[in-house]
């Protein structure tokens, strides 16, 4: 979206009121003169929320472990009253955590005194008043000494994995000389231990049952008082970019506002006299981004957010990979099973869930997208849950496979005409952003390589349109190779552009080759993912036994945890590795840089 610098300058008494209104129209993205991290008060603020956000991810977790619970309405806490709900949640988590700690030692212990046995201490502290000591030891079963029953009274009390317990009964002040441990023991017997246990797993259990409560209640509270504090970090971030003039008298603030908005703005700021200026956008200058796209390319914008955004110079490259994306991830995936199992699962989601926000709505139509392209790449090789449909002897199938259905070569041959028109196309994007950003001239070189690979093309698949050699394409290349050797650095020496022309050359024919081969792997993964699911299909007919009721179990079973394991892992790389195609070749081809920063209104 095309956005329009402006400057403010107002009175110092009317800055608040000012901010209110500009927070009100919420248009304005304020620039960022001063850097955040070195303002206590804002990375304070920052710290609070990140401590809410937390609780919130805690509390949504409860509540999503309960069914049919009502969450009570927001509560408007000031900050104060915020930090006291916020620091009972956690003094609560921090009891939870004592607790759990304390039940870890307590079921240590009591495994410990299982094996002893159960006896009383009471006992013992008898026989310390008659003159005898009771010596607990451990040593392992090989080294234990009968004699030590003569010697010193010992009693052999358990035998466990190779190590022998047993206690001494002597009189007091008698000297022990044998080879063995002294283990530290718990202080109380195995009753009192379990009975401890005990208390401690209810005072546990109403812990959790106040903390679900809490959850219930102060959720929509928290989320609230969380946004305040958003409410308090803008406001006092556009305090800090403010720079103050003639005395603080004049407070003076930069944004960036979009264009189709800017009209709108000046309209209301000027019914208060406010006053504003257009200025111009210089270079250098971190223009905030907000992507405009299409109902289909905008479902393909988290992933240009997980690279990075465009800067504000360049080309928003969404819309460009989107189409590639989709088919890529059908390819990847390739059974139509699996795509007709996701696009139902995602549209009975929506259907179903009771709450569906926009961000999953969006998530859910990219499955649904995905999975349609997923049946039709899968018809390609007419893969269905690991069974090719093309053996069956219907006329509509086998009218469908000698239209439609490729081979093991054929799919090779496609991954990598993909591959090259992907790249083709990015070297397209980046000579008209370059003829954008800087003119023409600079898009020469790129411009070269493209008419070298197209002609290339063309002689290879075409002989008989151009003839490898002849006089045109010899001329084809003589112009291709004066664009790439003579123009790919416009302004310097001559013999430094054939220098580079020669290193781009050897980069370019490296590289190029390499990153073709890359998109085999939308055949390789594909191939390997069917592969897969008839060996499941195998073992789930030749492993089910030979019974009436169990044989259908078992079947059934082994083929929906097969089918199941593999979809997560090729869903997972059908989706990781046309990223990798996307952010490695096809924006290192298209010159996409990136780096640009959202844009965030000032704004409730």
């Amino acid at each position: 979206v095309k956005m329009s610098k402006y400057a403010f300058m107002v009175y110092h008494r009317e800055y608040d009121t000012f901010l209110a209104q500009l927070r009100e129209l919420g248009v304005v993205h304020v620039k960022e003169n001063k850097s955040i991290l070195d303002n206590a008060e804002l990375q304070d603020i920052l710290a609070i929320r990140k401590r809410v956000n937390l609780l919130m991810r805690f509390f949504k977790n409860l509540n999503s472990q309960l069914k049919d619970v009502q969450l009570a309405p927001a509560r408007e806490l000031d900050k104060k009253a915020g930090m006291k709900l916020v620091q009972k949640i956690e003094g609560l988590q921090d009891k939870k955590v004592q607790l759990q700690s304390v039940k870890a030692s307590l079921e240590k212990d009591i495994a410990y005194m299982e094996i002893w046995g159960d006896f009383s201490w009471a006992n013992f502290n008898r026989l310390k008043k008659a003159g005898y000591d009771i010596t607990f030891w451990t040593c392992p079963t090989a080294k234990y000494e009968p004699k030590w029953g003569d010697e010193y009274n010992a009693v052999l009390i358990n035998n466990f994995q190779s190590v022998t317990y047993f206690v001494t009964i002597t009189k007091e002040g008698t000297h022990i000389d044998i080879d063995a441990e002294r283990p530290k023991m718990p202080d109380r017997g195995l009753q009192k231990l379990n009975a401890r246990l005990d208390l401690l797993q209810q005072e546990m259990k109403a812990l959790d049952a106040e903390m679900k409560k809490l959850a219930a209640s102060d959720y929509n509270t928290l989320d609230l008082f969380d946004k305040n504090l958003q409410n308090e970090f803008n406001l006092s971030n556009v305090l800090v970019q403010t720079d103050r003039q003639a005395g603080e008298k004049l407070m003076l603030l930069e944004g960036w506002v979009p264009t189709e908005k800017a009209r709108a703005m000046e309209e209301a700021l000027e019914k208060d006299n406010y006053f504003y200026q257009a200025q111009e956008i210089e270079e250098g200058d971190k223009v905030p981004i907000l992507l405009k796209n299409g109902k289909f390319a905008k479902l393909y914008e988290p992933i240009t957010r997980m690279f990075s955004l465009p800067n504000y110079g360049e080309f928003d490259p969404t819309p460009f990979f989107a189409p590639f994306f989709m088919v890529f991830f059908g390819l990847c995936l390739g059974d139509s099973g699996y795509g007709l199992f996701l696009f139902l699962g995602a549209t009975a989601y929506r259907l179903m869930a009771k709450k569906v926000t926009p961000s999953m709505k969006s998530i859910i139509s990219l499955i649904q997208v995905l999975a349609v392209s997923t049946f039709f790449c899968g018809l390609l090789t007419g893969t269905f849950f690991g069974a090719n449909i093309y053996n069956l002897d219907w006329p509509i199938v086998q009218r469908l496979k000698h239209a439609v259905m490729m081979d093991n070569n054929d799919m090779f041959q496609l991954s990598l005409i993909l591959g090259a028109i992907q790249i083709l196309f990015g070297m397209v994007l980046k000579a008209v952003n370059q003829t954008i950003q800087f003119g023409f001239k600079y898009a020469v070189a790129t411009i070269g390589w493209i008419i070298l690979l197209v002609s290339m093309a063309v002689s290879a698949l075409l002989p008989d349109v151009m003839p490898m050699g002849s006089t045109v394409h010899l001329i084809i290349l003589g112009v291709s190779a004066a664009m790439i050797f003579l123009y790919n650095s416009p302004g310097k020496n001559i013999f430094l552009n054939i220098g580079l022309g020669l290193w781009d050359s050897y980069n370019m024919v490296t590289g190029l080759l390499g990153d073709v081969l890359s998109y085999v792997r939308l055949f390789a993964l594909g191939l390997s993912g069917g592969i897969l699911a008839g060996v499941f299909n195998s073992l789930a007919v030749g492993m089910s036994p030979d019974n009436v009721i169990a044989g259908p179990i078992v079947m059934v079973l082994i083929f929906v945890i097969g089918h199941a394991i593999n979809i997560f892992m090729n869903v997972l790389g059908a989706m990781v590795h046309p990223m990798r195609l996307t952010f490695v070749e096809f924006f290192k081809n298209s010159g996409y840089e990136g780096g640009g920063k959202e844009y965030k209104p000032f704004r409730n």
